[in-house]
């Protein structure tokens, strides 16, 4: 699939860094692929951190920024937010 707009929120920020939620039924494999924030290239600066919720899995990641150049946007891999119930 492909990034959608409405799916990105700025949920916060300080001076070098914004903190956004992101919400897609795309999988971090496709979502952590370099490109796939360009349409927000204009928004999104290098150490933005984005909250990832996959709503088809569901799972959530936290991605950074890490390059923002020419209009190509990179994000890390992502980290698992674990979702476990063990109760």
């Amino acid at each position: 699939m492909a990034y959608n707009a409405a799916g990105l929120t700025r949920i916060g920020g300080a001076s070098n860094a914004d903190l956004w939620f992101y919400t897609t039924a795309d999988p971090i494999a496709d979502v952590n692929t370099a490109g796939y924030f360009n349409d927000a290239a204009d928004m999104l600066s290098v150490r933005d951190v984005i909250i990832v919720a996959d709503t088809a899995t569901p799972t959530t990641n936290l991605v950074s920024v890490l390059s923002n150049a020419a209009g190509v946007v990179d994000v890390s891999d992502g980290t698992a937010i674990s979702e476990t119930d063990t109760d």
